[in-house]
């Protein structure tokens, strides 16, 4: 009996230097609506334009995700991040000293941002990657991109694109850059309140965030 069930569409890059056609190709995706797995410099994630209310609902359904959970982004410079949200003191100061890297800063909110991929609420967690396919990805889909990690809510989160086509077959692409460098996700900082408050351990100790405030 032929198998019609649907699979991801793998496309490979090196993860230093990825070929621009490809990560274009899977840009256009992202624009498109559709869901795209892709590394990170924690684990891999699934990118949906977060201005998109069909594709930030079909990432949910995907995740089998509750929408009551907001989703965390990832940007490829300053300006996209500011584009997404309002940059406090606290939180520039943070990014300054931890970006690009695996510190997630929750800021206010842009209304740009649909209101779906915030759960109701008015706020966003933000960072730059330190991983090239990771920008790459984001700089070419115009505008910051969903970092929510690739496995079904509550599954341990996937650190190579054989585990995302494991155990997210219908997601619509894998951009496989080889493994992440898995761990700990990225720590996120509530930075929209004074003082700032530790949302979720993780690469980043909470000690050393608060040095950095000092």
């Amino acid at each position: 009996m032929a198998n019609n069930v649907a699979m991801p569409l793998i496309l490979r890059v090196q993860p230093d230097e990825p070929d621009p056609a490809v990560i274009r190709e899977a840009a256009e995706m992202i624009r498109a609506g559709l869901v795209v797995a892709y590394p990170t410099d924690t684990l891999y994630g699934l990118a949906v334009d977060p201005r998109n209310v069909e594709a930030v609902k079909r990432l949910y359904a995907l995740k089998g995700r509750a929408e009551t959970s907001a989703l965390t982004l990832i940007a490829a410079d300053r300006a996209h991040v500011a584009a997404a949200g309002e940059m406090t003191p606290h939180a520039e100061r943070l990014a300054a000293r931890w970006w690009p890297g695996p510190l997630t800063i929750v800021v206010r909110a842009r209304g740009i941002l649909a209101a779906e991929s915030l759960a109701g609420g008015h706020t966003v967690g933000i960072r730059i990657p330190d991983h090239p396919v990771a920008i790459a990805l984001a700089r070419d889909a115009g505008f910051a991109v969903t970092a929510t990690s690739a496995n079904r809510s509550g599954a341990t989160a996937a650190s190579t694109a054989e585990g995302v086509a494991a155990a997210l077959p219908d997601v619509d692409a894998i951009v496989d850059a080889g493994p992440a460098r898995g761990g700990a996700p990225s720590t996120i900082v509530d930075a929209s309140v004074t003082p700032v408050a530790l949302l979720r351990q993780g690469v980043v100790p909470w000690d050393k965030v608060l040095r950095s405030l000092e």
